[in-house]
């Protein structure tokens, strides 16, 4: 959740999206790599599903189909006990870049493993799971440059406990997993190794304190129970105090709608019916965006607060899923991003 729950929607920007055919091959077995890297993420015996492709790609290989096994809800266990997904631990294979394959899984491609060569992403993991016990430092006002903003909130979660910022977390690191196998550097602003924030002007600068070529904040929305659905939060031109983003509109709005294009094909997320347009949301109030300095959108994978969302955003597999659009995005935006642009400026 980006800020308070109710919130005024604004009007879209609709751009053209520009996508391309010729990394959809990559992005199937990438994707595999990813959910075989973090497949140990879920509970105890849990299937993993295989990850999902952009339209027009073809079948990845798949592995033999596991045994059934319950996969976590929204609904509490037997006991009384809210049924919790863990977050994705962070990779411990002694040496591997982070985000990387972990022992054991098979190696990229040639073709796979430089798609994403010499790029740098970084990904906004949305809130902390620390952030409740830290509420002074949170709730300290920091500057957004249009306005002034607290440094951080704890987020929202699901009726049943499991907090938007485990989610965030879980997801980004499968997402990292995917990008890392095609070949890009991934940075997280946050990878749970610190006990709260950072503050929404610490993270519009990690993009740039990360030299990263796109930004992309991870999030999972608060809204009314009777509301689901996902959409994707773009950037309002503001030139305001200490923020410019008048040189990351364009081609944030051009990632907003890869994004929805990509993680709607991944996931079978519908568009949000209570916030939006069309899944677009174009805003200036949110620090993240205001002040970034590379291209930068947010998106709010789901409503937590409704209990068809909740139960999906709990599923292991359906959160790799959502990596996948994630990074099926992310790849698209960066390997025809030259090509766009020269369009646009001919």
């Amino acid at each position: 959740m980006t800020g308070s729950a109710a919130r005024p929607p604004r009007r879209s920007a609709l751009l053209r999206a520009t996508t391309a055919a010729a990394v959809a091959v990559p992005l199937c077995t990438a994707g595999w790599f990813g959910w075989r890297a973090l497949d140990h993420s879920g509970p105890a015996g849990a299937a993993a599903a295989p990850a999902t492709s952009s339209p027009g790609s073809a079948p990845a290989a798949e592995p033999p189909a596991p045994s059934a096994a319950p996969t976590a809800t929204d609904q509490p266990a037997a006991t009384g006990t809210p049924l919790t997904p863990p977050v994705a631990p962070a990779p411990t294979d002694g040496g591997s870049p982070a985000g990387a394959p972990s022992a054991g899984t098979p190696a990229p491609t040639a073709d796979t493993a430089t798609v994403l060569a010499g790029r740098t992403v970084l990904l906004d993991p949305g809130h902390n799971p620390g952030n409740s016990a830290h509420t002074a430092e949170i709730n300290r006002q920091v500057d957004i440059g249009n306005a002034r903003k607290e440094c951080d909130t704890t987020g929202t979660e699901t009726n049943a406990g499991y907090s938007e910022a485990e989610y965030t977390l879980d997801v980004s690191r499968r997402a990292r997993a995917i990008l890392t196998a095609l070949g890009a550097k991934v940075v997280l602003a946050q990878d749970g190794d610190r006990p709260w924030g950072p503050c929404i002007d610490e993270r519009a600068r990690a993009g740039a304190d990360a030299h990263a070529d796109v930004a992309l904040s991870v999030h999972g929305d608060g809204g009314p129970a009777s509301g689901s659905g996902f959409h994707v939060i773009m950037p309002a031109r503001v030139v305001a105090g200490k923020a410019d983003n008048a040189a990351v509109v364009d081609p944030s709005h051009r990632l907003g709608l890869l994004l929805r294009e990509r993680f709607h094909a991944a996931t079978g997320e519908p568009y949000a019916d209570y916030i939006a347009k069309d899944g677009l949301d174009t805003r200036s109030d949110l620090g993240g965006l205001n002040l970034s300095t590379v291209p930068k959108v947010f998106i709010e994978c789901g409503n937590m607060r409704n209990s068809t969302d909740a139960k999906r955003m709990t599923d292991p597999q359906w959160r790799q899923q959502a990596a996948q659009g994630i990074a099926d995005a992310l790849t698209a935006f960066l390997t025809t991003q030259e090509k766009t642009e020269e369009r646009h400026g001919s």
